[in-house]
């Protein structure tokens, strides 16, 4: 069974940093991508960050792009983002994907973790 938790969610001020980890505890299948989509409330989930499997390979929205990072460390199977520089529109439940392609989400998601950023 392929299960993602996610942690590191929390409160943080506007231009502070946070770093959001997914942990696998089933092992996604090899070969496919990891990622972060995030959602607010009436809002649909969006894509924010992917990873290939190698890791050389990595897709952001506009919206993250210079901020954020991906990354992952397939030894510990785990993936991460960090995040800097974080604006209160970045506020939403930051869910960790796997098994999908660049853009698209795969079939397995984590529970989410909620990111609140305070002005």
């Amino acid at each position: 069974q392929v299960q993602l938790v996610e942690s590191g969610g929390g409160l943080v001020q506007a231009g502070g940093s946070l770093r959001l980890s997914c942990a696998d505890s089933g092992r996604t299948v090899s070969g496919y991508y990891m990622g972060w989509f995030r959602q607010t409330p009436g809002k649909e989930r969006e894509f924010v960050a992917s990873i290939s499997w190698s890791g050389v390979n990595s897709y952001y929205a506009d919206s993250v792009k210079g901020r954020f990072t991906i990354s992952r460390d397939n030894a510990k199977n785990t993936v991460y983002l960090q995040m800097i520089s974080v604006k209160p529109e970045d506020t939403a439940v930051y869910y960790c994907n796997g098994g999908g392609h660049v853009y698209r989400p795969g079939n397995y998601w984590g529970q989410g973790t909620q990111v609140t950023v305070s002005s």
